[in-house]
């Protein structure tokens, strides 16, 4: 069974970091093809922030490239985010998603809210 729990969210001001992390079942990040970090704003739709491959290449939206940072431990069965220089408008519900075998598995999510 897939499992995957993020946390770390928080509410911080603008400028500040936050780094999530998201656990995953066992074996997860060893057979998945791609791990990635999403978010969804309130009434926007979710959207990819960033990804990495199980050869660690990495992949940023346009609107994080150059502050935030995807990472993976696959001994300790976690993915990051580390997240800087936040902004208003990188608040949302962000969520770790896995692919394995062409299926994607999410998990819960977890809150960030940035103040200006």
């Amino acid at each position: 069974q897939v499992q995957l729990v993020e946390s770390g969210g928080d509410s911080v001001q603008a400028g500040g970091s936050l780094r999530l992390s998201c656990a995953a079942s066992r074996n997860v990040l060893t057979y998945s093809y791609a791990m990635a970090w999403f978010r969804q704003a309130p009434g926007k739709e979710r959207e990819l922030v960033a990804r990495i491959t199980n050869s660690r290449r990495t992949n940023y939206s346009d609107s994080v490239r150059g502050r935030f940072t995807i990472s993976r431990d696959n001994a300790k069965s976690t993915l990051y985010l580390q997240m800087n220089s936040l902004i208003p408008e990188d608040t949302a519900v962000y969520y770790c998603n896995a692919v394995i075998q062409g299926t994607h598995y999410w998990g819960q999510g977890t809150q960030v809210t940035v103040s200006s």
